[in-house]
């Protein structure tokens, strides 16, 4: 039952898609979301030329309700126009790029047209592109294809699958048909073996931290550096031989005979 319910649910989206593929202007928009509100359903159209999408004063937006009310048996749909702040990291905006100067320049030129659009990509931040250009006139009259890529992609596993932007476009010229296909691997995502090293978990420790380790080093070796030199002068001091107190001399009394016969001091 639940499956029966996503199946319908995106036939519908991919109808209600083709149908504003149909009416808008070609390369004006992205893709659309499809959304249900209490109010009815609301059909967001996500494009890097709001301006096309919206129209004269509203003229394109207000057709495509009454459009989707007729065919679509919608009650109350409420268009919106979103605005793709990055068009080159979007693979649609970038494969309409590249038709659009297909059919205008021819598939000649088709080597400056893939760099441009590859390098534009890389500028805006993307971790990896590929651009595939086949068709009549690429590179001869016979049909051959041409690749294009720069950075990392993934080509399998999850994130391939979930998490790779893909699209591809076809330029109907009058000598034949010419394919692009454009895969981006956005700066968002983040891939699995991706190795981070903190440097703070490598025990390392800062400049300050190791300055202040060696003065207090310094500190206590000059400190013990001056115990030592107290202790060995009080073993001198200790080692020395006492000297014995001096004696007091007397004074012997000089005795003078004077030639009278007295004593005299």
């Amino acid at each position: 039952m639940i499956e029966k319910q996503i199946v319908k649910k995106n036939m519908k989206e991919y109808l209600i898609q083709s149908l504003i593929a149909e009416y808008l202007p070609r390369g004006s928009y992205s893709k659309i979301d499809l959304k249900k509100t209490p109010l009815g359903e609301k059909i967001i159209v996500h494009t890097s030329r709001p301006g096309l999408v919206v129209g004269r004063k509203g003229a394109n937006i207000s057709e495509l309700t009454n459009i989707l009310k007729t065919k679509f048996n919608m009650e109350n749909p409420q268009v919106e126009v979103a605005e793709i702040t990055e068009p080159n990291l979007d693979p649609v905006s970038v494969a309409e790029r590249i038709v659009s100067s297909f059919e205008r320049f021819g598939p000649k030129p088709f080597k400056s047209i893939g760099y441009r659009a590859l390098q534009s990509i890389m500028d805006a931040g993307a971790q990896g592109a590929e651009i595939v250009i086949s068709g009549r006139g690429v590179p001869g009259s016979r049909a051959k294809s041409w690749r294009f890529s720069a950075g990392h992609l993934k080509k399998s596993g999850d994130i391939s699958e979930n998490y790779m932007k893909r699209d591809y476009r076809v330029a109907n010229l009058k000598s034949g048909s010419v394919g692009v296909k454009v895969s981006i691997l956005t700066p968002d995502v983040v891939l699995p073996d991706i190795i981070k090293i903190k440097k703070e978990n490598l025990g390392t420790p800062k400049v300050e931290e190791v300055k202040e380790k060696a003065e207090e080093v310094k500190e206590k070796q000059e400190a013990k550096e001056s115990k030592e030199s107290e202790e060995v002068e009080q073993v001198k001091e200790k080692e020395k031989p006492k000297e014995k107190p001096k004696q007091k001399r007397t004074k012997k009394k000089e005795v003078t005979i004077k030639e009278n016969g007295k004593e005299e001091n």
